[in-house]
C-alpha cells in the first residue's frame, strides 16, 4: 500500500513548512500501518498552468501525475491563505482536471479505487472551507473520500502564531491526523479487495 503526499505550501525547500510538519504526523501513522509514503513539495517544481496531463517542454506535472497514480492514497496538504487553499493547491487541482476524461484499460476513470484526504494549517479560520473545496474537487475527479479523512490546525479566528511556533492544539490535530490515516488505509484496502468498476455506459 502506497501513499503520496503533495505539500502545497508556498515556501520552497528547504524553508520549514508548517503544513509539512502536520502532514508528517499523518505520514508516520500511515507508515506504522505498513503504508509506504512518498512526498513532493509542489512549489519546488515547474508545474505549468493548464488542464492537460502534459503541457509540454519543462512541465514537471507528468512525473507528479505518475506518482499520484502509482499510489492508492493521495493526501493534499495546504495552508490557508485569505480563507482559501493556497494558489499551489489550486494549480495542482487544476492539473488533475485532465483525469476526469482519462480511463484505465478497463474503462475506469484513472482516479477510481484510490482514496484521498486533506491536511490543512493556518493562523486564521476557514479550515472546513478549505477541506470542503479540496475534498469536493477530488471526489469529482474520481477519488473516494473516506469519512473524517482530514486534519487541520489553526488558532482562529484572526491572525496568530504558526503551527511550528505554537504547541496549543497539537494534540487534537495529531489525534485527528492519526484517525485520518487509519480511515484512509482501511478504505484503500477495502477498494483493493473489491474494486469499483467502470461506470455503466
Amino acid at each position: 500500500m502506497r501513499a503520496f503526499i503533495v505539500n502545497c505550501t508556498l515556501k520552497p525547500s528547504p524553508e520549514p513548512s508548517n503544513t509539512e510538519a502536520l502532514a508528517r504526523v499523518v505520514a508516520e501513522a500511515l507508515e506504522k500501518d505498513g503504508v509506504t509514503v512518498d512526498w513532493v513539495r509542489a512549489v519546488d517544481h515547474d508545474i505549468k498552468p493548464g488542464v492537460e496531463s502534459d503541457m509540454g517542454a519543462g512541465d514537471a506535472w507528468p512525473d507528479i501525475r505518475r506518482r499520484i497514480l502509482d499510489a492508492e492514497i493521495l493526501i493534499i496538504a495546504t495552508p490557508t491563505w485569505v480563507g482559501r487553499p493556497s494558489s499551489v493547491a489550486q494549480r495542482v487541482i487544476e492539473r488533475m482536471d485532465a483525469m476526469l476524461s482519462e480511463t484505465d484499460e478497463q474503462g475506469r476513470p484513472v482516479a477510481y479505487n484510490r482514496v484521498a484526504g486533506v491536511v490543512n494549517t493556518g493562523n486564521e479560520d476557514g479550515a472546513h472551507h478549505v477541506i470542503g473545496e479540496i475534498s469536493g474537487a477530488l471526489a469529482d475527479i474520481g477519488f473516494t473520500i473516506p469519512g473524517q479523512a482530514w486534519t487541520y490546525w489553526h488558532l482562529g479566528p484572526g491572525a496568530g502564531p504558526d503551527y511550528l511556533d505554537e504547541q496549543r492544539g497539537h494534540d487534537w490535530a495529531a489525534k485527528t491526523g492519526r484517525a485520518m490515516a487509519r480511515n484512509l488505509a482501511t478504505v484503500a484496502r477495502a477498494l483493493a479487495a473489491t474494486p469499483m468498476q467502470a461506470p455503466p455506459g
